[in-house]
């Protein structure tokens, strides 16, 4: 059995085997060499250059300086990213079986017959080939247009001159628009990097800023605590002293009680001599009870608290204020507060003179 014949098949499947050895980039078959892609698609090396030449423009090619570094471009099939070395595709490997199968496929169209109707016919025409490029019309025509036809007072040029210009002109726009496409996966890159640092560093400075929150409010509560606490202890220090004076008071009141109910059971005495006995002592005793009254006193305001008041409205006012700043500002800040201190003791000086 021929090995050819049997690699290369009729009808369709030749149909189909050509545009499994179509390049993506050139849209022709593969010239050789053809060279394969780590992610097993086949580009044309010439084809490869050139978008690797447009994806990386500053790479310098084997016809000027060697470049020290790599490059990469995306496979213009799958989009799946290519990272070359410094040899650029060059250093890619060729693939000799999809070159072999090209040489036995040319090989066996080249000895078929060219089938009837593969080629496209003038509509004017219908037994002539088209085969011409009308330049003026830019369309394709027959030679008989251009003799006897429409297109008798054109300009005209080989069909395949055109043709050949025209692939080459869609190649270059597809591998510009390839490299362009690979610009733009850079930038998303690169912007989908500056959305995570954003991220990053927003987290970064609502920690710090929270830090520096906690920070304050802890200084708050240990002097609201101090205070707190100074009150406390003034209050017991009132409360224990007025205590007192009422125990005082209340013994006073209780002695004095008992010195009214037995100067009452004396005056219900009958027998004069036994009142005489008891009154002289029982007066005595109530006359110094009454000089007894005289105990400690609360002075007048003695239970404000008012001198326990905190004006906190400049510290209200700066911490209204807080807010973010540079270094700038902070410099700035601190040289207006020395200007001000300079001024101050310029005034004084100024003043003892």
């Amino acid at each position: 059995m021929d090995y050819k014949s049997s690699l290369i098949p009729d009808g369709n499947a030749m149909e189909n085997l050509e545009k499994q050895l179509i390049c993506p980039i050139c849209l022709e078959m593969f010239t050789k060499p053809v060279v394969i892609l780590p992610c097993q698609h086949n580009l044309c090396r010439k084809c490869a250059n050139d978008i690797f030449q447009a994806a990386n423009p500053y790479w310098t090619n084997r016809g000027g300086s060697v470049s020290m570094s790599g490059g990469r471009f995306r496979c213009p099939s799958c989009r799946h990213e290519v990272i070359m070395d410094r040899h650029g595709v060059y250093g890619l490997q060729r693939n000799l079986l999809v070159e072999n199968i090209i040489d036995i496929y040319k090989q066996e169209c080249s000895s078929r017959p060219l089938q009837k109707g593969s080629h496209p016919m003038c509509k004017e025409h219908e037994d002539e080939k088209i085969n011409i490029y009308c330049l003026t019309c830019e369309v394709p025509t027959c030679s008989l247009c251009k003799v006897f036809g429409a297109h008798q007072a054109c300009e005209v040029a080989p069909l395949q001159n055109i043709f050949q210009g025209q692939k080459t002109e869609l190649s270059n726009c597809i591998s510009m628009l390839v490299a362009g496409n690979d610009r733009v996966q850079t930038i998303i890159s690169q912007l989908e990097d500056s959305c995570r640092v954003t991220k990053e560093n927003s987290h970064q400075v609502k920690e710090e800023l929270s830090q520096k929150f906690d920070a304050l409010y802890a200084i708050l509560d240990e002097k609201k605590s101090e205070l707190l606490q100074r009150i406390t202890q003034e209050q017991e220090e009132k409360l224990g002293f007025i205590e007192a004076l009422i125990l005082q008071y209340r013994e006073q009141l209780e002695k004095s009680t008992k010195l009214v109910e037995t100067a009452i059971q004396s005056l219900d005495e009958p027998g004069g001599a036994t009142f005489l006995l008891s009154a002289k002592q029982l007066i005595k005793s109530i006359v110094e009870a009454s000089k007894g009254c005289q105990l400690g006193k609360t002075e007048q305001g003695f239970e404000s608290m008012d001198y326990f008041t905190l004006d906190l409205e400049h510290i209200a006012e700066a911490l209204r204020a807080i807010d973010f700043g540079t270094d700038e500002d902070e410099e700035e800040f601190i040289e207006d507060e020395e200007d001000q201190e300079e001024g101050v003791s310029t005034e004084g000086k100024e003043g003892h003179q």
